[in-house]
């Protein structure tokens, strides 16, 4: 994730290489090391780099990573003849590299040849399984068709192999949702959660998942994960504030579930309805009398 000062440091240089400032190679560097995808700009400084003999050759080695970066920006950009060139040089100094071919198949895609590039990626998985890129390019080229069975097949695949990536859980986690599948969403949460405990939103988007999953057992769980969010955010999220609340008011209309609720659950709720009037006191004061009449619909 790109921080603050990073971003800022990014917007600095693309202003002064807009202004004729120059810094067109550092723009990129960086740009490359954030892994910030901004392919009209890469494009144009590019570009204005491999297109001068002198600035391509000052370079050194770092001009095959240009050629790269800029093959990826022009793909993204649907100048795929400038693609096209850019592969075609880099094909002629690496007749064999794979990181090439890679660049093949998402030329492939770009034109839409899914078959094709399904071909080439297969080929070059039978030489390194092992390509965590490719496994994800396979999953991105199932989106790109809508075809959403084949990407969550392909994600698990990849999960089987790469269980550490967060994104992709983060992913299929998402994918699920939005096909209403809450309980596999449910589980990739789960190992989000155990994985990387101190990530507040993990906690969040899996209290969700639970309360609409509903039930006394998923509303006394999403209740608990809605806690460590505030806990985790310093008491800071609204979301997970107005959470507390509506698993108390969910929890009173189950069968036994008032009588589950103890004294320490019920002053939890009664602090998060004062910490979100208070929060909307000083945010937004002409919503609160919205936000009072919701909570007392709530009958809490």
């Amino acid at each position: 994730m790109v921080s603050k000062t990073e971003e800022t440091q990014l917007n600095r240089l693309e202003n002064q290489v807009d202004n004729g400032g120059g810094g067109a190679w550092d723009y990129l560097c960086l740009a490359r090391k954030l892994k910030v995808r901004r392919p009209e700009k890469v494009l144009k400084y590019g570009l204005s780099i491999l297109n001068d003999s002198k600035k391509r050759s000052a370079l050194g080695p770092g001009e095959w990573t240009l050629y790269e970066q800029v093959a990826i920006a022009a793909m993204d950009c649907q100048c795929l003849d400038v693609a096209k060139d850019c592969i075609k040089i880099l094909q002629k100094k690496f007749p064999e590299s794979k990181r090439v071919g890679r660049l093949e198949g998402m030329l492939l895609e770009a034109k839409g040849l899914w078959a094709e590039a399904e071909k080439a990626y297969s080929s070059l998985l039978e030489d390194n399984p092992l390509d965590q890129v490719i496994h994800k390019r396979r999953v991105a080229m199932a989106k790109a068709q809508g075809n959403i069975s084949a990407a969550i097949e392909w994600l698990n695949k990849y999960l089987e192999i790469f269980m550490a990536d967060h994104d992709a859980w983060k992913e299929l986690a998402e994918i699920y949702v939005s096909l209403q599948m809450y309980k596999q969403a449910a589980f990739c949460y789960e190992e989000l959660i155990l994985s990387q405990p101190t990530v507040p939103l993990y906690h969040l988007a899996y209290a969700d998942v639970l309360y609409t999953l509903g039930g006394l057992e998923n509303l006394q769980t999403a209740k608990k994960y809605y806690a460590s969010t505030i806990d985790l955010t310093g008491g800071k999220n609204t979301r997970a504030l107005l959470g507390i609340c509506l698993c108390t008011s969910a929890i009173g209309q189950v069968p036994k579930g008032r009588n589950k609720e103890d004294k320490e659950s019920l002053e939890l709720q009664s602090l998060a309805a004062k910490a979100l009037e208070k929060d909307y006191k000083q945010r937004a004061d002409d919503k609160l009398g919205l936000l009072t009449s919701a909570l007392r619909s709530l009958k809490i």
